[in-house]
């Protein structure tokens, strides 16, 4: 069956091309480095090194305590982090620069992968939430890799289509020395498709042990100071295109009742920003772009932060935060930073990529889920009415991120026995 796959996936090569192309239109760093895609570098790399995979920004961003403690306990190893995104690859070069060996995860055909492994050797190979690429476990199974998938997570539906292929994913879960779960009911997920009981554990989720440091929370209140001169912040994070619009309509009709509203809007995607700027200034919005260096005054309407790698400083910037790709159904953002930073959280009926945390946050009375515009309107109003209720949810929300924190030393531990 693997044969089938690759064949398949030589077939549609030319076809991945072409979408980096067209991506590209948006984003010219899809035009560069298609070497790394195919495993062709241009420099020697260290090997026997410590591969991690993170397939973008938010793996990236729950793997970061993991690898700066495995740094701190093994000083002297080689790490490597590869991505898909250019997005992810922009922020592993942010946050750990030079020390840390980074390219792009190369195409899961056997030639590629072969010259990745000969390139690298890997002395251990470290797979972070869904990633399942056949021909690449296989190789780490033939070159005696200890391969494991962290902070893994299965949604019913994903689990549904994998079960479609026994004869390619059973096989290709036999390869995997453990899986880390983050819950019991994607341990069970991962078991029906395939995997060994024996070999699935649940350890817990790593993105509960999000660092933010005080100057982190300092900075952001003196970005407030200095930039919105009081006024009272909404701000919604990781926006989808069409979920923009929504909140616009939603803004237009607050500000009659809170003239002092602020809306700050963090899109997901970097190629968006000239879009949305655009969608404000259709609904006749002031904007201010965060790259403009601009202060708001007090007919400013939107704040557009079109920058990467700020969001938990934005976050401590905001009396009310609002977690986007939550009113499209493309399956929800993560919370915990927002929750991490005591910052009010809400976030809307599609978290269904997150729906573990969204029951437990929600028992706990620690965030607030609205269904649609007017239970949004109310929650901001009433927010905004009460302080001491924005406190108290924005104190349950940073209990709740405490309180579920220690998977990335249960998995520093777990990895231990083959660094």
């Amino acid at each position: 069956m693997r044969v089938i796959y690759s064949c398949f996936f030589y077939l549609i090569i030319p076809f991945i091309l072409i979408r980096l192309i067209w991506r590209s239109i948006k984003v010219p760093a899809y035009r560069y480095r298609w070497n790394e895609r195919f495993a062709l570098y241009q420099k020697k790399f260290p090997q026997n090194v410590i591969w991690f995979h993170a397939v973008s920004v938010g793996e990236a961003e729950a793997l970061f305590p993991l690898v700066k403690k495995i740094q701190r306990q093994y000083p002297d190893a080689r790490l490597l982090i590869t991505t898909t995104t250019v997005t992810g690859s922009a922020r592993i070069k942010a946050v750990m620069q030079e020390s840390v060996e980074h390219v792009y995860l190369p195409y899961d055909i056997p030639c590629a992968v072969s010259r990745f492994m000969r390139c690298f050797k890997p002395k251990i190979a470290v797979i972070m939430e869904t990633e399942i690429w056949p021909n690449l476990f296989a190789c780490c199974s033939k070159n005696k890799i200890p391969l494991y998938v962290v902070n893994a997570r299965l949604s019913e539906k994903s689990a549904m289509g994998y079960q479609k292929y026994p004869a390619l994913i059973s096989p290709t879960l036999a390869h995997i020395k453990l899986i880390a779960t983050q819950t019991q009911d994607d341990a069970k997920r991962f078991v029906a498709i395939g995997a060994k009981a024996e070999a699935v554990r649940t350890l817990g989720n790593i993105k509960f042990d999000v660092e933010v440091s005080t100057e982190i929370i300092e900075r952001g209140q003196q970005l407030k100071a200095d930039l919105f001169y009081g006024r009272f912040v909404w701000l919604i994070a990781s926006t989808h295109k069409h979920e923009e619009a929504i909140f616009l309509e939603i803004y237009k009709k607050i500000k009659q009742e809170i003239p002092e509203l602020l809306l700050v809007i963090v899109p997901r995607h970097p190629e968006r920003f000239g879009e949305v700027k655009k969608l404000c200034e259709q609904y006749q919005l002031a904007v201010v772009m965060r790259t403009s260096g601009e202060h708001c005054h007090q007919h400013t309407d939107v704040y557009l932060a079109d920058t990467m790698g700020e969001l938990k400083l934005l976050y401590a910037t905001s009396d009310v935060a609002f977690v986007g790709g939550s009113m499209v159904p493309v399956g929800g953002h993560n919370i915990l930073e927002a929750a991490a930073v005591e910052a009010p959280v809400l976030f809307g009926p599609y978290m269904v990529n997150f729906k573990e945390i969204a029951e437990d946050v929600l028992r706990q009375d620690a965030a607030i889920q609205c269904q649609d515009e007017s239970e949004i309107i109310s929650a901001i109003i009433a927010l905004h009415a009460d302080p001491a209720y924005r406190q108290s949810l924005a104190e349950k929300g940073r209990a709740f991120v405490r309180q579920n924190q220690g998977a990335t030393t249960r998995i520093f531990d777990l990895l231990s026995q083959d660094i």
